[in-house]
């Protein structure tokens, strides 16, 4: 049987685990952060912590990823650790929460960033959304990929966007019209710690994938020295680049102007040029076209997967003949993901809904190294510094985020679970079938 090729070098990992990373969220989630945390000072503070959180996640994963390098990936740690049944319910909330709703935002964010160029109402933006997701589907259906070429064309304009919001923020820094208020000892917001935890859900989707350098460790060269040195340069990058286009927006908006924006980037750009708000909408609106192709595209395959392990419902591994495309697993997904966006019609409140589960099962992979380290399963080498220090620092700070977001942000969050609860009998079901079947 062929094996997996290890060409993937520490260069080429950390690109992945920063390309995982910066998606839409900087563009958007900053103005939701000011919302919660009125303070310049503060609403930074988050950010950087967001940024140690990943790095403290990143590094317990190196450890995991490194016990199962050639596998990889959130669903066999929770397979093994805790028996079929945890993973299957993470892969069913990939489908049916994190990977469509991530979709289903992200279709929401382009529509509510053509604002920029002509109005758009709530209903329209539904359209819109709902509109890009199936056309980019039905392209990826008849068997038009979209190229490595194109893939890195959007992503190329989304970090040319970056680079151009964070020099004319740094320009126009001392020149600010307003006051930015960078003291932590004063003006300090009343709730203060769970404005910052709620604050966590726009900076979790922004610094989240970089969990996805380990799937892939099966496929780099020296695993458990690589993927720890990935995830440290790709968390850091991403942070630094983060701090530097919100402190951008800052001195471009006054708080009350970037906490009530829907799309921070180009109302900050507008702010300095005519026509800049609309260079760098174009841009972002280019780039997350692309990454809904790409998603449309990719995220079938983990659908059609599971059904040929007869864990899913079995049309959906079922193959065009004509084109050669799970295409019953591209037009699930494109219908589910336009059932979340009617069912919520808001950017904030579907990536609450994908943020809080896909953090439930950060916990839940994150506590596996624990299970490992009492059975002593061996690892390709790659031993976490400071354990069991660095995974409870994590664990304190995501179960906090999660029992906050579920007690402040209940109906996004209780879906979610009811959604996850679901799946349990889903499971014994299939599980029957297979019996049955044997």
């Amino acid at each position: 049987m062929a094996e997996l090729r290890k060409v993937l070098n520490t260069r080429g990992l950390t690109l992945i685990a920063i390309g995982a990373c910066i998606g839409s969220g900087i563009f958007v989630t900053p103005a939701s952060t000011m919302q919660y945390i009125p303070h310049h000072g503060y609403a930074l503070l988050a950010w950087l912590l967001g940024g140690l959180v990943a790095y403290l996640g990143a590094m317990t994963f190196s450890e995991l990823g490194s016990t199962f390098p050639k596998e990889g990936g959130v669903y066999v740690y929770l397979k093994n650790a805790y028996g079929d049944l945890a993973g299957f319910l993470y892969g069913w909330i990939i489908l049916l929460v994190v990977n469509t709703g991530a979709l289903a935002a992200l279709g929401y964010a382009l529509a509510d960033f053509l604002n920029f160029f002509f109005t758009v109402s709530k209903d329209v933006k539904s359209f819109i959304a709902i509109g890009v997701i199936w056309f980019l589907t039905l392209i990826n259906v008849f068997g038009v990929n979209i190229s490595q070429y194109f893939a890195s064309l959007f992503t190329g304009l989304k970090l040319l966007a970056i680079v151009f919001i964070i020099g004319v923020g740094w320009y126009h820094l001392p020149y600010a019209p307003h006051d930015l208020h960078f003291d932590l000892t004063s003006q300090i917001p009343p709730n203060l710690w769970s404005g910052m935890l709620l604050a966590f859900v726009g900076v979790f989707w922004s610094m989240g994938g970089w969990h996805h350098a380990t799937y892939l460790s099966g496929e780099t060269l020296e695993p458990e020295k690589t993927v720890p040195k990935s995830m440290l340069y790709g968390t850091s990058v991403v942070t630094v680049v983060y701090l530097l286009v919100i402190l951008s927006y800052m001195s471009l908006l006054p708080m009350q102007i970037m906490a009530s924006s829907e799309r921070v980037a180009g109302d900050a750009l507008a702010s300095v040029f005519t026509f800049g708000g609309q260079l760098v909408t174009l841009i972002i609106c280019i780039s997350i076209f692309g990454t809904i192709g790409i998603y449309t595209m990719s995220a079938p395959r983990i659908y059609y997967a599971m059904a040929k392990d007869r864990v899913f419902f079995s049309f959906l591994s079922d193959v065009s003949k004509r084109y050669g495309t799970p295409y019953k697993a591209m037009l699930f997904q494109a219908t589910w993901a336009t059932v979340l966006i009617l069912a919520w019609g808001s950017f904030n409140k579907m990536i609450t809904f994908v943020t809080f589960m896909d953090i439930v099962f950060m916990v839940l992979a994150t506590a596996t190294i624990f299970v490992f380290r009492k059975r002593q399963v061996p690892n390709a080498g790659y031993k976490l510094k400071y354990y069991p220090i660095i995974p409870l620092l994590y664990l304190i700070v995501t179960i906090a985020f999660v029992i906050n977001t579920l007690a402040q942000l209940s109906a996004e969050s209780w879906v979610g679970i009811l959604i996850l609860i679901l799946g349990i009998p889903v499971y014994y079901y299939f599980k029957s079938k297979q019996r049955l079947s044997d």
